[in-house]
């Protein structure tokens, strides 16, 4: 089952710090770490991947790597997250075979998601919730999205964009299965405690 707080990576170019940045994220409690990067080279996203997955295992939490069925491949990473153009989900899910997570991108989309579950995939991701930073012209995906997934998807909903700790209960109760995030993880000033405070949002669901 996919719930709690789903930490994406920032695209940071320096390592360690970048390697610093997640071990707080897993000490704080996340369920789920995808490592993304748009501004490093295929070079820097395998040397990255690589040194994260360690850590990810250490503390037992699946490691999904973005867009990159390869990479996930060569690293035997636990699963990958593809968005609309980035490859045709029922050719990626048997291609990557049934025991790696598979994630789509459905944006404000539900056809999208109905879709995304008759291809095989593990979960979907609607967003952006509010507005983002990392993605300032994606569509405004409605809350009600969540509501509708939890009637008639079988999979869970994981919710992206502009997730902070002052609208993430909100989103929780919407319906959403997860949380996505990362600026308010990952540029925050303590970023283990910044992960508490998300993590405890779940606990106080029912």
């Amino acid at each position: 089952m996919i719930r709690g707080l789903y930490a994406v990576t920032p695209d940071e170019a320096d390592t360690d710090l970048l390697l610093a940045k997640v071990e707080a994220a897993l000490q704080g409690g996340i369920s789920m770490l995808q490592y993304r990067n748009k501004l490093a080279d295929h070079k820097l996203q395998t040397q990255q991947a690589r040194a994260i997955l360690p850590l990810c295992r250490q503390y037992q939490v699946p490691f999904i790597i973005n867009d990159s069925v390869k990479l996930c491949l060569t690293l035997d990473a636990d699963g990958v997250h593809i968005g609309t153009e980035d490859g045709n989900l029922t050719e990626i899910r048997a291609r990557m075979g049934q025991d790696k997570i598979l994630g789509a991108s459905c944006y404000d989309r539900f056809d999208l998601a109905l879709a995304a579950q008759g291809a095989g995939v593990d979960y979907v991701a609607f967003g952006a919730c509010f507005a983002s930073s990392t993605k300032p012209n994606a569509p405004v995906a409605n809350l009600s999205l969540f509501d509708q997934a939890r009637t008639q998807l079988t999979i869970p909903a994981v919710a992206i964009g502009g997730i902070t700790l002052t609208n993430a209960a909100q989103v929780i109760a919407a319906g959403a299965d997860s949380l996505a995030v990362i600026n308010a993880i990952f540029n925050a000033t303590d970023v283990k405690s910044s992960t508490e405070q998300f993590t405890q949002l779940f606990r106080a669901q029912p």
